[in-house]
């Protein structure tokens, strides 16, 4: 039996699997991360949301519409209370906070010995502590989906299955390629979530009501979307409501009815620095900066799914079995299946009414990221499934070659991408993508990849200045 420090072979593999890919963790601030990584940084270094410094340090496609000829943020990006429109969510700057800090008192104590490191939140420290921080968070929502899973399923398909996900769904652009972005945060504070959640269920204490409210309310504050996965406590508190009044068990009616209310009143606390940002920005609690951007009546859920622009199942074809498990871990929790059946479906809704549901400059549709948790549990019970089902040595090979060509193609559309041998924005053409796998992939990816890990600051430079030439391209010129 393992003590509560040892690991298991299979946690271990997951560990230096990281451990060894943490090189891969890029330390820019590019595109809407500039927008996330701005609340940590002004309040750190300038003790208030001024984001000027910000927009005017960032990269040239996201200064684009954003500052005039004359090297001014533009009259349009001020709000009413004289702030930068900054509409962006406050959750990543939480949970980078801790890096950061470090870093900043790490810079300044070099200073006093006489160092030169510019204490100004731009400089390489605060961003390498940014990055080392998403990949950790990326990580994390990897290793918990893991342990949930094989609470279910044997180990080695819980592992499988994140270890597929991991390499083969778009969570690695985000965990690496492009740290200041929320997505691999999201799926950290969502897996964190429901594995609370689920570890506490029928069990669960006013302490337990409460730290489930906090990773509630810190879930909404990474991605307002996760708003979603909020009623699946209180859907089985109502459950034991009804088995207690049909028991006339008055009291714990009240009691689960007051943890509820618990429950809410910390969601809200935790959910405060959101509030309070929007406050400041916006002059109201209430404006999030993303209206007027939802069509709920027509949705586009299909185009979600399978549009060669950036469609979830299209781009990442593991989230197809993954998805489908979901209905296989009825076997093992017919609830909880229901619940992440429902969780699913109401997430693509909501995606699908978003005018921008494709994410626009995005690998696959990283709205979806925020799901991993989700993912893995569906694909290991897919493969436990496919286990039962097939009754032979073969399908441990079937599943674990299957797993290698998906993870082996989604790695290399990452590269198409990142690249841009494809588009990073709009359709692709999958003949195009196809041909690239069997030709262009294999003979520059070392190449590529050697400049990456030695000459990365020039690659990033020339990957941002194709990305401006695209957006030229795209867009007349002066519009935003």
């Amino acid at each position: 039996m393992n003590t509560p420090l040892s690991l298991t072979q299979y946690e271990k593999i997951l560990v230096i699997l990281f451990l060894f890919t943490l090189p891969l963790s890029n330390p820019w601030v590019r595109g809407d991360g500039v927008g996330y990584y701005a609340f940590a940084r002004s309040m750190l270094i300038e003790h208030r949301l001024d984001f000027t410094k910000d927009w005017l340090a960032a990269n040239t496609s996201f200064r684009m519409g954003r500052i005039d000829p004359e090297g001014h943020v533009a009259s349009d990006q001020y709000t009413v209370t004289n702030h930068l429109d900054n509409h962006f969510s406050v959750g990543p700057a939480i949970l980078w906070s801790p890096f950061l800090i470090v870093a900043h008192g790490g810079v300044l104590l070099y200073n006093r010995l006489g160092g030169h490191i510019p204490a100004d939140g731009f400089s390489r420290p605060y961003r390498v502590a940014m990055a080392l921080g998403t990949s950790l968070c990326g990580f994390l929502s990897v290793f918990i989906s893991f342990d949930l899973a094989r609470r279910y399923m044997p180990e080695r398909w819980a592992f499988l299955a994140a270890f597929g996900i991991w390499f083969g769904s778009s969570l690695p652009v985000y965990m690496y390629f492009n740290p200041s972005w929320s997505h691999a945060q999201s799926a950290f504070v969502v897996a964190a979530f429901l594995w609370y959640w689920i570890g506490t269920r029928g069990a669960q204490s006013w302490a337990k009501w409460a730290v489930l409210g906090a990773l509630g309310g810190l879930m909404m504050d990474v991605n307002y979307a996760n708003f979603i996965l909020l009623p699946l406590p209180l859907i089985e508190s109502l459950v034991g409501h009804g088995r207690a009044a049909r028991e006339r068990a008055k009291e714990p009616v009240g009691r689960l009815f007051l943890k509820n209310l618990l429950f809410f009143a910390v969601v809200f606390a935790a959910f405060l620095p959101t509030l309070i940002t929007k406050k400041i920005i916006y002059g109201t609690y209430f404006k999030s900066g993303y209206e007027n951007l939802w069509n709920w009546t027509s949705p586009a859920m299909l185009k979600a799914c399978v549009s060669s622009d950036h469609g979830l199942f299209s781009w990442n074809p593991i989230v197809i079995p993954a998805v489908v498990g979901l209905f296989s871990l009825r076997r093992y929790d017919k609830n909880l299946s229901t619940y992440l059946i429902l969780v699913f479906l109401v997430f693509l809704y909501v995606i699908g009414c978003y005018q921008a549901w494709d994410g626009l400059s995005s690998f696959g549709n990283r709205y979806f990221v925020s799901l991993t948790v989700l993912y893995v549990l569906g694909l290991a019970a897919f493969f436990d499934w496919l286990s039962h089902k097939w009754r032979q040595r073969g399908e441990e090979i079937f599943a674990w070659c299957g797993t290698a060509a998906l993870v082996l193609w989604n790695l290399g559309l990452i590269f198409q991408w990142g690249t841009h041998l494809v588009p990073a924005r709009g359709p692709i053409s999958w003949r195009v993508v196809a041909y690239n796998q069997f030709t262009a992939v294999p003979m520059e990816a070392t190449r590529t990849l050697k400049s990456y890990l030695i000459n990365r600051g020039q690659l990033m430079e020339r990957i941002e200045r194709e990305d401006v030439n695209q957006l030229k391209s795209v867009q007349p010129e002066g519009t935003k």
